[in-house]
């Protein structure tokens, strides 16, 4: 079957809504922007308004007889070499949770990547799954994780030959990137599907010199965030499905289980909008942006103190197996200054604002979206940086564990830990106890704690020296950590 990627079915729809003049009494009760408060207006400009309409009853007829978002997604398929496309307006958030309730349900078993976003662990919460955590490999000097490889997926399959599938996420906001062919055929060979958590990794199909795509390496379902490293709007994301271990009709329930009944048209139309734009232009633009990130990181090289993490610093023995460069991670060890000083150093007298940041780093994603002005104020703006550095006050020191002491026991399952009875107690008391909640330094999202760990003082002190730091902590009941909230061992005993 001949397919034309230069036909966008849900802008196409949207067009023929505005032409047809449609008068729509039914949500949203904005009415084309003719109700929205003039205030609003302003700032979002009617065309948000416009392209704000039903998916059905709006956009298609009521029984979806267009087949307009099908046939969008039957595209998107073909671009990226899957066999089943599912759109998502709830970020990879959610994306992540339908793949993981399609492949295990309570009490059964998935191995999973330690290294993995929060959203997996309230997937863990929401489902009862039982995780079987594999270790990542741990690069102690830069204290970064690489994703686990697959003789690490091996091991554990042979310790739980009960587990029903796996999940590793691939590349890390960092960049770094697994072997998912071979982490596949470890999988493959006990009939057991792959999850790749790629919400990082929209761009990677469309070009050669970028890290292998899930699709091509064999994976059964893949999830992208298409507004992370792509061109949709935020919450844009597509979980991709090939092969015959997970049926689509499976994975299409578990998503609906999960998602609104009120999907954003104008989320759809970017996803719509970005597929064609990549399947006829996607080799071109992402050529441009990489051969863009090789001058933007040489000339970083030059400034004093910063450098910037590539291939030899992330690939080798014990370490990933393949390297993004656009997320231009930037090492500050060097300048004697945090990744959160400079973040907000950079913003307050910059107006430029990092992706991602910890102790001793910041990332500067560079996309197709960028071009020598934007880059050029980068560069001009971390010359600045390194110049204002030497006057910065020092910052408080983070005590970031050994690997070793990053892990902890997982002494009930996420779900019971998180649901069960719980109490607040001092953080001075808190080592020794279960956690019933997560916290987690944001971005990139990684959860130190989970519920059903066992805490340990390295790694509360990790948190606080952290939170001292600068570092983000959106999730534990406590901003300030004063209190961690753990299960409460009295009314256990109790039960």
């Amino acid at each position: 079957m001949t397919v034309d990627h230069s036909r966008a079915p849900v802008l196409e729809a949207l067009e023929e809504y505005h032409r047809s003049g449609r008068l729509g009494f039914t949500p949203p009760g904005h009415k084309q922007a003719r109700g929205a408060d003039p205030a609003v207006r302003e700032v979002l400009g009617d065309a948000v308004f416009l392209g704000d309409v039903l998916a059905s009853g709006g956009l298609d007829d009521r029984l979806v007889r267009g087949r307009v978002l099908q046939r969008a997604q039957e595209l998107m398929a073909d671009a990226v070499h899957a066999e089943h496309t599912f759109f998502s307006t709830c970020g990879s958030s959610l994306s992540v949770k339908a793949a993981m309730l399609s492949v295990a349900g309570p009490h059964e078993k998935l191995l999973i990547g330690r290294d993995a976003h929060k959203s997996v662990v309230s997937g863990l919460i929401l489902s009862g799954i039982e995780p079987v955590w594999v270790e990542p490999r741990w690069d102690a000097a830069r204290h970064l994780a690489h994703p686990p490889s697959a003789d690490d997926f091996d091991r554990a399959f042979d310790a739980h030959p009960d587990a029903r599938g796996a999940l590793v996420t691939s590349p890390t906001p960092y960049g770094a990137s697994a072997s998912l062919r071979d982490i596949a055929e470890v999988c493959h060979r006990r009939s057991r599907p792959l999850i790749v958590d790629e919400a990082w990794g929209a761009h990677l199909p469309f070009h050669p010199d970028l890290p292998s795509w899930a699709m091509d390496a064999g994976a059964d379902i893949c999830v992208t965030s298409i507004h992370k490293m792509g061109s949709g709007l935020e919450q844009g994301s597509v979980f991709h499905l090939r092969g015959d271990l997970v049926p689509p009709a499976l994975l299409g329930m578990r998503a609906d289980l999960l998602g609104t009944t009120s999907p954003s048209v104008l989320i759809f139309a970017g996803l719509d909008g970005w597929r064609r734009q990549m399947a006829l232009r996607g080799k071109e633009l992402m050529g441009a942006a990489l051969a863009l990130a090789d001058g933007v990181r040489a000339a970083i090289e030059e400034i004093d103190g910063m450098r910037v993490d590539d291939r030899d610093d992330f690939c080798g023995p014990g370490l990933a197996d393949d390297f993004d460069p656009l997320p231009g991670v930037i090492d500050l060890d060097g300048l004697g200054v945090t990744g959160y000083q400079a973040a907000d150093w950079l913003r307050e007298h910059r107006g430029i604002d990092a992706h991602l940041v910890d102790h001793r780093r910041i990332g500067m994603q560079i996309t197709h979206g960028d071009d020598r002005e934007t880059t050029g104020e980068l560069l001009s703006a971390l010359r600045d940086l390194g110049r204002a550095a030497r006057t910065l006050p020092r910052a408080p020191e983070v005590d970031v564990p050994s690997p070793g002491e990053l892990r902890m026991e997982q002494a009930l399952l996420p779900r019971d830990a998180f649901f069960g009875p719980a109490e607040d107690v001092p953080v001075a008391r808190a080592a020794g106890r279960v956690a019933a909640e997560m916290i987690t330094p944001y971005p990139p999202g990684i959860p130190a704690v989970l519920p059903g760990e066992r805490l340990t003082g390295p790694v509360l002190r990790y948190l606080r020296t952290g939170l001292a730091a600068g570092m983000h902590l959106p999730d534990p009941s406590d901003p300030a950590l004063d209190t961690v909230r753990v299960v409460d061992e009295r009314a256990d005993r109790g039960r």
